[in-house]
């Protein structure tokens, strides 16, 4: 069985592990801690994402935007 959980560190409290320990029983359990990279961050991580955005926004600025319909897609 494979379980994700995604919270926030200072949402961590004994309600949390309770429910593993319900979840799991006697089982043996492996956690694996990951941090999640900030959204900001990876878009700007690379110099390629850093130029496209960049010319993305100038686009924005002189009006160049799409329109989408969501019913369209």
């Amino acid at each position: 069985m494979y379980t994700s959980f995604i919270v926030k560190a200072n949402e961590l409290d004994e309600k949390f592990l309770k429910s593993i320990k319900t979840l799991f029983k006697s089982k043996t359990i492996s956690i694996t801690i990951e941090d999640e990279p900030d959204t900001t961050e990876y878009l700007l991580s690379t110099e390629a994402n850093r130029k496209h955005l960049k010319e993305s926004l100038a686009e924005a600025k002189k009006g160049k935007l799409v329109k989408v319909s969501i019913d369209k897609l």
